[in-house]
Order: structure tokens, then sequence, then C-alpha cells
């Protein structure tokens, strides 16, 4: 490959990397192309990019961002492919599914919601994830509890109070 070529494909898995917010490295090596075409169909229909990469040129790509992915430097080693995703637990949900049928991807490293998880130990507790807008949400829901069981109170209050006041303007 070219000097070149290099450049251009460092710049664009900078772009991409650029574009979506989670990475995650996997190892795919040793699919057939059956299953290959089948994960890279199931990629695109949740939103995943799915790209086979040379390690040393997403290093360089990595190396783009200063210190942002430093942590990942040691897992760039054998078979590697990038799921890139702006959900933080997709490509997770994807890699525990997939893996019913298939022994791989193997995940090798993370990088969701600026943290760094290495080794496929820890695949379940990205599946699990909460992403950002879902925690913000559970907040939300979490402060509104109160204030709804105050106005449940009152409103159901105020039917009491009418009907003592009835009763004691019959008597």
């Amino acid at each position: 490959m070219k000097r070149e070529d290099k450049d251009l494909v460092i710049e664009n898995l900078a772009t991409l990397l650029n574009q979506w917010s989670h990475v995650y490295i996997t190892d795919i090596g040793d699919l057939n192309a059956k299953d290959t075409s089948n994960l890279r169909r199931k990629c695109f229909e949740r939103d995943i990019k799915l790209v086979y990469v040379k390690n040393t040129l997403l290093r360089k790509a990595f190396e783009r961002y200063e210190n942002k992915y430093e942590e990942l430097f040691p897992i760039l080693k054998g078979y590697s492919s990038v799921m890139l995703s702006n959900s933080g637990n997709a490509p997770a949900k994807l890699i525990k599914e997939f893996r019913k049928t298939n022994k791989k991807p193997i995940l090798k490293a993370a990088f969701v919601e600026e943290c760094v998880y290495t080794g496929d130990e820890m695949l379940d507790s990205l599946v699990t994830l909460k992403s950002r807008e879902e925690l913000i949400a559970d907040i939300v829901a979490l402060l509104q509890s109160p204030m709804r069981n105050v106005i449940s109170s009152l409103e159901s209050g105020k039917n009491i109070i009418a009907g003592v006041v009835k009763t004691l303007s019959e008597k």
C-alpha cells in the first residue's frame, strides 16, 4: 500500500472516529463470508458502522486525538475490526446476540462514555450500561415522583373534604 493510500485511510478513520461517539474494537477474524455478511447486515440495521482495519493505521488515527484513545493502544494486536455507534450499549447487545450462534466477534476493548473497557469479560457490563439520555430520563422520573405523590394526595384529599362537608351540611 502506498503512503498516500495509507494517509487517506488514516484520515477516513479519524473522520469516522469524530462522527461516532462510541468505539468498540472487536476480533471478527475466522468468520466465514456468510457470517461476516450477516454481522454487517445486523450492524447496518442497528445504525452501527463496522470497519475492518489494520492495527497500525487505526493506531495512527487514534493518535490524532492526542491522549483520548491512548489506553486502547495495547489492544491493537491480531485481527481488529471497529464498531462505531452513537448508542453506548448497542454494539454490546449485538455482539452478545450474534454470539448465540457464533464464537465471534470477541470484544477486545471499548471506549464508551469517555471510559475504556478492556477484555471480553466486560461485555455483560456494557450491555447493561445506560446512555447519557437514559440516565437523565431516570433522574427526571425520580425528581417527578415525589411531586406526583403530593399532587395525588391533594387531589384525593379534596374529595374527602368535600364528602365531610356534604355529610355535615346534611346533618
